[in-house]
């Protein structure tokens, strides 16, 4: 499959349908949710009209073929990430495989412990570690953001009390990419684990979790071309064997008695309830589509997206972006302040004109309060959109500045 985004575009049905005024669509906000090609749709019709047995639930002939299919979503997911099969574990999302982690190590952290994160954070990667602290007394420390919303690394903030570090592999508003591999040598070097949540990392980068050499990373299909529903935690196995279930029922199990239980190895000790097989091929799909366009072909083509972006919206007057202001370790989330403007009346706008963005504090609003906004709008990019495209954007934003006479 060559790079062609006109020819890509026509994979995904939703990009061809008009929006408000009989606009056609222009989608700029896959940080929230991708769009979906025919590809992985076709995937899940298919096991529900061919396939539909209970994955690891029968010996009959489509409880065999949901098995093999989810299996083999599993094998296809470490495959995309360069992890062993056996460390991979389908969640319902990133925020849930997060939970899951954050929960499992209660028994492991104590009073006097430290849990390190970032200002960048999603609230995804943010409260489940302030509960964590609160359960377990354990103090709480932050990196916190240079003014152009880079990570600020104090490595004095990395001690033989750290237990664990969890960061963002890209930030979901300025896009700034932190140097994980850096920072996972360090909490290493002081005997920490180290989480990434690379919801925001994965779609768009060439992940290799042998060469991060993190200990856990998290994130979900829904952003990356695939269904909504499915989440994956990949583990290093010894550090996911050291972990508790986090929930229990069936499938989990190895032996139930009246009087206990006890439980299977990973990844089945942390996936409770029948699989959710359709979702998973709809994921294999989706990483099968993007293993043919190349994720380093992905990367390129955004980094120039978010180069034109950057261009074009410096240009504007009164318009303020939130973050770096090159592509370099950047991914292409840009999100951006219009002097006068509330961001939400800048999204209403861009919508009327068919332009899909998000508008609000993103989830991350520390890292809104470090950058001195309380909200911003935020444009995302991804694998089929066009420069036209950054161009609309650009002119739906002057359009706003004189509608709402900015």
């Amino acid at each position: 499959m060559t790079f062609d985004v006109e020819v890509i575009r026509k994979d995904f049905p939703a990009l061809n349908r008009l929006v408000r005024n009989g606009k056609p669509l222009v989608y700029l906000d896959s940080g929230a949710t991708s769009q979906k090609p025919a590809s992985v749709l076709d995937a899940e019709r298919e096991f529900y009209e061919r396939h539909n047995g209970a994955a690891h639930r029968g010996s009959h002939l489509l409880s065999e073929e949901g098995t093999e299919i989810y299996e083999g979503a599993r094998a296809t997911v470490a495959g995309f990430i360069g992890a062993d099969e056996n460390e991979v574990v389908f969640t319902k999302a990133a925020t849930e495989s997060v939970n899951l982690v954050a929960y499992a190590l209660t028994s492991s952290v104590k009073a006097g412990d430290e849990i390190l994160i970032s200002e960048m954070e999603h609230h995804a990667n943010l409260v489940p570690w302030q509960q964590l602290a609160q359960r377990t007394g354990a103090t709480l420390k932050w990196f916190t953001v240079t003014p152009e919303g880079r990570l600020d690394i104090d490595t004095s903030l990395i001690t033989e009390r750290t237990k664990i570090v969890a960061l963002t592999g890209q930030s979901n508003v300025t896009g700034a990419v932190p140097p994980i591999a850096e920072v996972t040598r360090l909490a290493h070097q002081a005997g920490a684990l180290v989480l990434v949540d690379g919801a925001q990392l994965v779609p768009h980068h060439p992940v290799d979790v042998k060469a991060l050499d993190v200990d856990f990373l998290v994130f979900s299909g829904h952003k990356m071309l695939g269904p909504l529903g499915l989440g994956v935690l990949y583990g290093k196995y010894a550090a996911l064997e050291a972990l508790p279930p986090f929930l229990t029922g069936g499938d989990m199990i190895e032996v139930v008695r009246m009087e206990g239980s006890t439980f299977q190895p990973p990844p089945m000790r942390f996936e409770t309830g029948v699989p959710p097989a359709p979702e998973a091929a709809g994921l294999a799909a989706a990483i099968d589509y993007l293993g043919g366009l190349g994720m380093e072909n992905v990367a390129a083509h955004e980094r120039a997206l978010t180069a034109r972006a950057l261009d074009a919206l410096r240009e504007i007057k009164g318009v303020r972006v939130l973050g770096p202001d090159t592509t370099a370790d950047r991914g292409g989330a840009v999100a951006f302040d219009v002097d006068g403007v509330h961001p939400h009346d800048v999204s209403q706008v861009l919508d009327e004109l068919g332009i899909a963005v998000r508008a609000g504090h993103h989830c991350a609003w520390p890292l809104h309060r470090a950058l001195g906004v309380q909200a911003s709008t935020r444009a995302t990019f991804y694998v089929y959109n066009s420069r036209e495209e950054v161009d609309a954007l650009a002119d739906g934003i002057r359009y706003a500045q004189k509608f709402f006479g900015a």
